[in-house]
């Protein structure tokens, strides 16, 4: 049987980093991408200690990065899955939609709707039968928290995107995930100045994540912490 291999953005920290090890060390190649290429790079030198990486550092509202990792995915013999993980918060602390710079918004939903969309129209040629869309979304999608405007408008026409492909490819598995609250970085920006230590740590979404990945639960919306006890063998 030939190695799986999946694409896998966001993964210099945080969910993604924590998602692919838990990948590596169930024998996946992977792609990883980031905006930082100093972490990125610290991240592929750990993962590459248990399966074969390529780190392609970048934006993924940057067309010519989307194909850059679709390509290094042909490099290593074929693609079984996307993980949309790379997201952008937009500016911190979250602000008001009365309040909310329009330049950013474009900026945020560039990264979280187009970029992941545009990644997905790269690679949908190369996915293998079976093959399957992963896209990270949030409870920010579904429900209205003040000052979550921008990031949850964003997260939310990504989880429209995701539904709607789902309909449209019934031959992939297509899933969007809630990972729920976590101790991320991320997380800790749109909270500055708070104490987030009672989250939990990443770690705890990627069963429920592996579950979607290597099982065969339907295309839909799933909550990764829901999910941690039907990971396959």
């Amino acid at each position: 049987m030939p190695t799986k291999v999946a694409i896998v953005t966001g993964a210099s920290r945080g969910l993604g980093l924590a998602l692919a090890r838990g990948l590596a060390d169930r024998g996946w190649a992977l792609v990883v991408d980031a905006r930082g290429e100093n972490a990125l790079g610290e991240a592929a030198a750990e993962l590459a200690a248990s399966t074969t990486v390529l780190a392609i550092p970048g934006d993924i509202a940057d067309a010519g990065h989307r194909r850059d990792l679709v390509a290094a995915a042909g490099r290593l013999g074929g693609l079984d899955a996307v993980v949309n993980n790379a997201s952008l918060l937009g500016p911190s602390p979250q602000p008001l939609l009365a309040d909310y710079p329009l330049d950013e918004l474009r900026r945020v939903f560039e990264a979280n709707v187009v970029g992941p969309l545009g990644l997905l129209q790269e690679a949908l040629p190369s996915l293998r039968a079976g093959g399957r869309v992963v896209n990270i979304t949030s409870d920010a999608a579904v429900e209205a928290y003040e000052g979550w405007g921008g990031y949850g408008s964003s997260k939310a026409a990504l989880e429209q995107l995701t539904a709607v492909l789902a309909a449209e490819r019934p031959d992939l598995r297509v899933y969007r995930v809630d990972p729920g609250d976590l101790r991320t970085q991320m997380h800790q920006e749109a909270f500055p100045g708070e104490d987030i230590s009672d989250r939990p740590l990443p770690e705890v979404a990627v069963p429920g994540l592996l579950a979607l990945l290597e099982g065969e639960l339907p295309s839909g919306r799933y909550r990764a912490q829901e999910l941690s006890e039907v990971v396959p063998a």
